[in-house]
């Protein structure tokens, strides 16, 4: 979501933003231009931290937070501890042309980006920000855990993930799927605080755009997914059936006042309707703070 998107709803649901942020509307409106799209979340925290450090049910949406944040560990680590080897993204010894080090490299940033804004703002609200088990802020890089993780699945879901790059791609997407649904499944929690949830919306949306990325260098030579993936989730097609309760819920058609979009009328054709697939990739589907725990618990020491 564009940061002048997030401005003009949150306006729309707090008219009184701009007098809550002490600053003018068209300094703050101008803010985003002149910051890097990567390190805007940050730029802006103490902003909003101001404007909306006391908000009703602040519980609920600090539970929120929370769980969003532990994504962002369990994702950070995942990255970095990728990064960290010298052969396993390309350029490697397996794929020497490729060059996908930098994008990855982007990711990780990303994710410890998000990690420092959440612990600002549950720290604002008056919450304790989730730490990983084993954390220590006396740590040379605090936010890197290895000892709380295990990305193998116990050597049973993904033993090969830190040295064969397909089985790494997959899992990336598939723990970037998650932490959208997780993002998704927290929103109505959040919808008390405009300030937050344009945070949250402007997080969840770089995590869609991670998910897109990992896609499409799967769907790519020389990985070549077999089910040549969408940037979107398709119906709910997994990218190995031994990871199908990952998808659990994207065959929904059903939206928001009992719609079925799958008959709806097509667009592109003048006797049809949606197709399945279109229809079912229209919308990500939100999953509840038990769903994603348990989806997590496998990699966690």
């Amino acid at each position: 979501m564009n940061f002048k998107n997030i401005l003009s709803e949150i306006e729309k649901s707090d008219p009184e933003v701009y007098e809550r942020l002490s600053g003018r509307r068209q300094a703050l409106k101008s803010f985003g231009s002149k910051v890097a799209v990567a390190a805007l979340p940050l730029a802006i925290g103490s902003l909003f931290q101001k404007a909306y450090g006391k908000t009703a049910d602040a519980n609920g949406v600090i539970n929120a937070l929370n769980l969003a944040l532990e994504m962002e560990y369990f994702e950070y680590n995942f990255y970095h501890t990728a990064n960290s080897l010298p052969d396993l993204i390309p350029p490697s010894s397996a794929y020497p042309s490729g060059n996908d080090k930098a994008g990855f490299l982007t990711i990780e940033a990303h994710e410890k980006a998000h990690i420092l804004l959440l612990n600002t703002v549950i720290t604002t609200l008056g919450g304790v920000p989730f730490t990983p088990k084993y954390y220590s802020a006396a740590a040379a890089n605090p936010l890197y855990v290895p000892s709380a993780y295990d990305f193998t699945g116990g050597g049973t879901i993904a033993a090969s993930v830190f040295n064969d790059y397909p089985t790494f791609l997959i899992m990336a997407q598939v723990f970037e799927d998650t932490g959208v649904h997780a993002y998704q499944g927290q929103m109505p929690s959040l919808f008390g605080n405009a300030g937050v949830l344009g945070q949250a919306f402007q997080i969840q949306s770089t995590e869609g755009r991670h998910a897109a990325h990992v896609r499409l260098l799967r769907r790519q030579s020389p990985i070549s997914a077999p089910e040549n993936p969408a940037p979107w989730i398709n119906n709910n097609i997994p990218p190995t059936v031994a990871l199908q309760n990952y998808y659990v819920g994207e065959e929904n058609t059903l939206q928001i006042g009992g719609i079925d979009i799958s008959t709806l009328a097509d667009a592109y054709s003048t006797t049809g309707t949606v197709p399945l697939l279109s229809a079912t990739a229209a919308f990500d589907e939100g999953m509840d703070s038990t769903t994603i725990l348990s989806l997590i618990q496998p990699f966690l020491l």
